[in-house]
Order: C-alpha cells, then structure tokens, then sequence
C-alpha cells in the first residue's frame, strides 16, 4: 500500500511537468516576432533624425540601417488615398548604426515589445553594403545568436534592401513572398539553389568563393535577377551574373529542375525547348602539373514552341536539326559565363574546386589558397547532348 502512495505522487508530479509547457515561455502577443531583415548602406531616415535631434542619439557610426520587417502587429491599418481601410500585415522599422546586434537591441528604445528572431525567414543585403564591407562581418551576428535559425535564407538586393520589404499587396507579407519564391525553382533553372545561414557559414570560413540570388524592386513589385559574387579571398562583392549566367552554370552543375531553351531556327523563327531533365558530370584531368576539366552535359526535352509554320515537328530531320540549334544556343550561354567567371571576375562559382579536390587531394592541397587565380587560367571543355522526346499535342 506504501509502495502504491509513493508511485501516485511520482505520477502526479510528472503529470505537472509534462502539462505544464515551458516554464520560461512568453505569451507570442507580448513579443515582435521579425521575420525579415534588410541591410543598406548607413542612410537615416528622416524620422531618425528628427529623434536624434532631439537626443536621442549613441555612440556609433552610421554604417549599416538595418530594416527590420515584424509581425504579426495589432490591427495596424493603413488610410490609402482613396479612404479604404487595407489591413497590413507588417511593419517596417529602420534603425541606423555600426553594429547589428546593437541596432537589434536599440528597437527596444522605440517599441514596447521586445523582439524574437525565431522565425526570420531571410536577410536581405544590398550589393553596395557588400562592396564596402565584407560578407562574414555584415553575417557575424545571424550566424552567432541562437536565436535565428540555420535555415533562415540570404540574398543580394541591386537597389535598397528595404525596398525588397515593401509590397503594393497590403495583405501580403514581403519577406514570407520573398521566401516562397524560391520554390518555383522547378519552373525556372534561373532560380538558384537556396543559401542559408548554415551553407553560407561553411562558404566564409572555408574562403570559397559563392553566389547569391539577386533581387529588383520596383514600387512594390520583386523579381529574381541573376546573383551577385562574393569572392572568397576578400569575402567581398565583385559584381553580378546576369539571368543567362546563372542558368548556364545550373547547366554545368546539372542542378536545375526546369526551365526552356529559347533560340531560333535556320529561318529566324522561334522555337522553344522545354527541359524534362538535366544531368552533367564533370572530369578533372592532372598531367604533370596541368589542370584541365571536361564537362559532359545530358538532357531531354520537348519541343514546346515552335513559330515556324513551314516545318512539320513529327519528321525525325527536323527534331534533330532543332537538336542541333539548341545545343549551339546552349554552348554560347555556357561560353558567355566560363568568360565572365574566369576571365572577368577570376571565380570558380561552379564547384570545379571541389572536383579537383576529390580526385586529387594532394595537387588541392598545394593550391587550394589561391584556387580562384589558378582556375581563371585552367582549359575547360565541354560536350552537350540534347534529345528532343516528343513535340506536345500538336503538329503544327
């Protein structure tokens, strides 16, 4: 009987603690939650200044404004112009400062709720910021505060970061649209893999140098645009790929998961491959000390576009002929990103590094400081073959 009053106390003790939650848990209402964060070169906002002028100001540079976009907010609503109410669904507020730990925690001098970076989704860095100051710098506090998660996503803007968290869709969260987009990924091999805080943490510390998806605004609207380079060595931006280049490198990497060819045939008319999949594999070659690689590219495809009336797609000459335009369409893209990555900006942004690595660990070893330099000199080769399955439902 002893023995079963001491096993009901045990079990009722427990029953508290699993029930119970977290002891040290608060309310979401009583918190910002901020789910994304822009950084643009130091630029005050006027309301900033005016604070500031009246002294409410700190030791600091004006280095970094920081945007940080929270939700959800309390029924925050908008007067438009024409006198409709629009409930938004976030607010923006910039701060101004040299340190972004110091500017997180200066958002407790201007809101009465404290702010939680549990559920960021992205940071958003303009490409001017990251031409003045070096990547791992501008990253150092999201990769150290336990607070943000590894999975929240980095990207370039070309213009002003804050502009990337405005929305003309008053109901839409920018940096949630900004995180979902990439999953149109198997539409468009121009949109590139995801980076994250965990990748782009191994990226710095191993000095390699790596893209990241760029973004356009305008007056509320967004569009992925090629990437901006950060080159290991300086951990610094050295310029941007265009759209073309980084669909030609998802080529080389064989990393796409759709996406078209569009080129014209031998009458100038359009005609359109649509990719069904895409395989590369890449071979690095040593002799004595000469590095060279080759890079075999397969795919299948369909004819989804063809404004050519005079040509019947169901005849085998013809398919094959259209083979051949899109595989020189596609050599041209390719040849246009090894000028830009080797010559122009002297990057292996397409993991040839890691090939060479793999095979050869001790010619890597030796050179694997300086790799950038001695790839911009290395012979790449390449073979395409492209297959065209079927032509859709039509013949015409």
């Amino acid at each position: 009987m002893y023995r079963f009053k001491n096993l009901l106390v045990f079990l009722l003790l427990s029953s508290l603690f699993l029930t119970q939650g977290c002891w040290s848990s608060k309310e979401i209402e009583d918190l910002s939650v901020y789910a994304g964060l822009a950084l643009d070169v130091g630029e005050r906002p006027d309301i900033e200044r005016d604070l500031e002028g009246q002294g409410a100001n700190y030791f600091k540079r004006d280095l970094i404004t920081a945007t940080i976009q929270i939700i959800p907010i309390k029924s925050f609503e908008r007067q438009e112009k024409s006198k409709a109410k629009q409930v938004v669904k976030y607010s923006n507020l910039r701060l101004t400062g040299d340190s972004v730990f110091e500017i997180m925690r200066q958002y407790s001098t201007r809101r009465e709720r404290p702010v939680i970076g549990h559920h960021l989704k992205v940071i958003v860095v303009s490409t001017k910021l990251a031409k003045q100051h070096q990547m791992d710098q501008l990253m150092d506090f999201a990769l150290r505060d336990n607070d943000i998660r590894p999975s929240c996503r980095v990207f370039f803007s070309e213009g002003r970061a804050f502009d990337t968290f405005l929305s003309d869709q008053p109901e839409e969260v920018p940096a949630f649209r900004l995180n979902a987009m990439l999953n149109n990924s198997f539409r468009s091999n121009k949109i590139m893999k995801e980076v994250n805080l965990t990748r782009i943490d191994g990226l710095l510390r191993s000095k390699q140098s790596f893209l990241l998806q760029n973004i356009v605004s305008s007056k509320g609207e967004i569009q992925f645009s090629g990437a901006g380079i950060i080159k290991g060595a300086t951990s610094k931006w050295i310029g941007n790929l265009n759209q073309e280049n980084v669909e030609s490198l998802s080529w080389i990497q064989g990393t796409g998961q759709g996406g078209l060819i569009k080129s014209y045939d031998w009458r100038n008319k359009i005609i359109t491959y649509e990719i069904k999949s895409m395989h590369s594999k890449t071979t690095a070659k040593l002799q004595g000390d000469a590095i060279s690689f080759h890079v075999a590219i397969e795919s299948t495809g369909r004819l989804i576009e063809n404004w050519d009336t005079k040509e019947n797609p169901s005849k085998l000459e013809y398919l094959e002929g259209a083979e051949k335009v899109f595989e020189k369409r596609l050599t041209t893209m390719i040849n246009h990103v090894m000028q830009k990555t080797q010559s122009k900006y002297k990057v292996d942004v397409a993991g040839f590094g890691k090939v060479l690595a793999i095979k050869y660990p001790k010619k890597w070893k030796e050179i694997k400081d300086n790799w950038d330099e001695v790839f911009s000199r290395v012979p790449v080769t390449f073979e395409i073959k492209l297959k065209i399955t079927d032509f859709g439902s039509s013949t015409e």
